[in-house]
């Protein structure tokens, strides 16, 4: 259970931060490092930048984390361009589809969420991906054993583990779970949201903002209550026919997925 929002401290947060898409060729400063550089592609859910002496260095897509004319922006992967006179079928993640390819037999790599709507929301949107590389999403009962689970689970070079979290943020419980599991054949990501409904734009399902539910009331009943839904699984109902692509979530969200993809499938032929 958490009260406040877990971004609300953050001075990036508090107006709106235009979203630009990277296009290749764009010149953005990092607004942390003050590395600037022209977008020559990207690796691992991060862009990559060029400096003017051909230095090039990677940036995780983190909102309000560039400077474009001296402005804050969160850059955002381009949207898929067709080719002239012919359409190109795209996937909910934003990948180009592999038509007549059926999914192939689950591998022994895995990536965990935290639970049910979380394993949901992520079938929605990267489920045609997953399924052509062959990687099965499982839903954990919460991640207080996790490194206990990942034992159990024997990671190898062959046998690689994803596990997104949620609300991983400095400080709280679950980066003190995570910094328990060490094995380089795992990977945990993870967002700042209280709850994998947060990471749904809140626009999406009819709200300005997501409610900030007090201590001691726990998150999605607070939320139900405050927007005068029932159950919560009417809400959820509610939220997850709201997205059909990534461009109805949050871009963390987005970022943890897509590492632990690559993670995950990096060993492939």
């Amino acid at each position: 259970m958490y009260g406040e929002d877990v971004m609300a401290g953050d001075w990036r947060r508090r107006k709106v931060i235009p979203e630009v898409e990277a296009e290749t060729d764009l010149v953005v400063e990092d607004a942390d490092s003050g590395f600037c550089g022209a977008v020559v592609g990207f690796e691992l859910g991060a862009v990559v930048l060029e400096d003017r002496f051909g230095k090039r260095r990677n940036f995780p897509l983190t909102p309000a984390a560039f400077l474009l004319d001296g402005q804050v922006v969160t850059l955002i992967r381009p949207a898929p361009k067709q080719q002239p006179g012919r359409q190109r079928r795209v996937t909910a993640s934003g990948s180009i589809a592999v038509d007549d390819v059926k999914a192939r037999v689950a591998k022994a790599s895995r990536i965990w969420v935290e639970g049910i709507h979380d394993a949901a929301l992520v079938e929605r949107i990267w489920g045609d991906d997953l399924r052509i590389e062959g990687i099965v999403v499982e839903p954990l009962d919460g991640i207080d054993d996790l490194a206990g689970a990942v034992r159990e689970f024997g990671p190898s070079r062959t046998r690689r583990l994803g596990v997104l979290v949620d609300h991983l943020v400095a400080g709280s419980k679950e980066s003190r779970i995570v910094a328990a599991v060490k094995d380089p054949n795992v990977l945990v990501t993870g967002h700042p949201y209280v709850d994998v409904w947060q990471a749904v734009k809140p626009e999406r399902v009819g709200l300005r903002a997501w409610p900030v539910i007090p201590p001691g009331r726990p998150w999605k009943e607070g939320v139900c209550e405050a927007v005068g839904v029932r159950q919560p699984a009417d809400m959820w109902r509610r939220i997850l026919a709201s997205v059909s692509s990534y461009k109805d979530v949050e871009t963390p969200l987005i970022n943890s997925m897509e590492r632990l993809i690559d993670f995950v499938t990096v060993l492939d032929d």
